[in-house]
C-alpha cells in the first residue's frame, strides 16, 4: 500500500435522519424489570436492597442478576429481552453499560443505568442521578429514546471507540488503580503513553472516501462525552444514523500539549492538524498495527471496520436530558 500523502479532503457527509422504524409503545404497568448488577463495582447490599425496594414500591417486579465473568452481561441482558423484559436496569460501570448494550441491540427491552462504575461516561453526559433511588425514579418519570448504536468489528458501543494511545492505556489500567485513583488512573497513564506515542500511517474510508494520513489519534463518537470530562467528538447526535469521526496528527511535543489544552477549551477542530468528519461506514487500516477499544475496553488491533447502526436501542433519560444529543422526539 503507498505511502500517506496529503489528498484532497471529502466532503464531510451530510447529515440525514436515520431510517423511520416503529417506535414501542410505553411498556404496560407494572413494569417488569431485571437488574443486571456487576458485584466488582462495589454496590453495597444495604444499596442494593434499597434498590430493590425502591422497584417493587413503584410497582415493578424485579429479578435481581449478578455477573460472575466478562460476557455475563450480554448473555443476561439478551435472556432478559428473550424473557420479555419491559427495562434492563444495568448497575455498574460503562464496561457493565456495553455489555448490556451488546445484548439488548436490535430488542425492545429499554435500557436504564445505575452508575456504580469509575467513570459512568452515560451517566455524566445524560444526567443520570448518582443516588440509585433517585435514578430507579426515572424508570417512570424519565424519557424512552430511541438511539443509533455503533458498531466495530461486530462489538456494539453506545458511547465512543478509538484508535492509539487511549486504547493503549485502556488496555494497561489495572483494576487496582480504578478503585484507587478512578478517572485519573485513565489520565495518567493516557498522558504518559501519549508523549511518546509515534505518528502511525492511516488508511481510511469513508463511506467509500479514501483518507490517507498520519495520525496520533482516531476517536470515533456515537455521542458526545470523551472520558468523562471532555467532548471530542462535539457535535455527535446519537439519533442520527451517523459516527462522527476525529483525527488528530501531532509532530512532536509541543503539538501534543496543544491539543490537550484545545480539547479541554473545545477548540481543537480550529487546528489544523485535526480533522473532522461523519460517516456510517468507516475502515480503517494503520501501520503498524494498533490497538482499538470501545466504550473503555480494548477489543483488539486494526484493520477495523466501524458502523452506525440506526435507532439499534431504547435507553431510559431523565426529561430533558442530552443538550442537543437528541434530534428524535422521545417514544411514547
Amino acid at each position: 500500500m503507498a505511502e500517506p500523502d496529503a489528498l484532497d479532503l471529502p466532503a464531510p457527509a451530510t447529515r440525514q435522519p436515520a431510517p423511520e422504524c416503529a417506535l414501542a409503545s410505553s411498556p404496560p404497568q407494572p413494569l417488569r424489570v431485571v437488574l443486571l448488577v456487576n458485584p466488582e463495582a462495589g454496590m453495597r447490599p444495604a444499596a442494593m436492597a434499597r434498590i430493590e425496594a425502591a422497584l417493587r414500591e413503584g410497582g415493578a417486579t424485579v429479578e435481581t442478576v449478578l455477573t460472575a465473568q466478562r460476557g455475563d452481561g450480554i448473555r443476561i441482558a439478551r435472556q432478559a429481552a428473550e424473557s420479555g423484559a419491559d427495562v434492563l436496569l444495568a448497575c455498574g460501570g460503562d464496561g457493565t453499560l456495553n455489555e448490556a448494550v451488546n445484548g439488548l441491540a436490535g430488542t425492545e427491552t429499554a435500557l436504564a443505568v445505575l452508575p456504580a462504575g469509575t467513570v459512568n461516561v452515560w451517566a455524566r453526559e445524560i444526567g443520570i442521578p448518582l443516588d440509585p433511588v433517585r435514578a430507579v425514579e426515572l424508570l417512570w418519570r424519565g424519557e424512552r429514546r430511541r438511539v443509533d448504536l455503533g458498531r466495530a468489528n461486530g462489538r456494539y458501543f453506545l458511547l465512543m471507540a478509538s484508535i492509539g494511545f487511549d486504547a493503549a492505556a485502556a488496555g494497561q489500567v489495572t483494576r487496582l488503580e480504578k478503585r484507587r485513583w478512578g478517572a485519573l488512573a485513565y489520565l495518567w497513564r493516557g498522558l504518559a503513553l501519549a508523549l511518546r506515542w509515534p505518528r502511525q500511517r492511516m488508511w481510511l474510508l469513508l463511506d467509500g472516501r479514501p483518507v490517507r494520513r498520519r495520525g496520533l489519534l482516531l476517536v470515533i463518537g456515537n455521542t458526545r462525552l470523551y472520558g468523562g470530562v471532555v467532548n471530542i467528538t462535539h457535535e455527535a447526535i446519537a439519533d442520527d444514523g451517523l459516527l462522527d469521526v476525529c483525527l488528530f496528527d501531532a509532530g512532536g511535543l509541543a503539538e501534543k500539549l496543544a491539543h490537550t489544552l484545545r480539547v479541554v477549551a473545545r477548540r481543537h477542530t480550529r487546528a489544523p492538524t485535526v480533522e473532522y468528519y461523519r460517516a456510517r461506514h468507516i475502515t480503517v487500516v494503520t501501520r503498524p498495527r494498533a490497538p482499538v477499544q470501545v466504550d473503555g475496553d480494548v477489543i483488539g488491533q486494526t484493520p477495523v471496520t466501524f458502523e452506525a447502526v440506526p435507532l439499534a436501542i431504547q435507553v431510559i433519560v431523565p426529561p430533558g436530558a442530552g443538550n442537543g444529543l437528541f434530534s428524535r422526539p422521545p417514544v411514547v
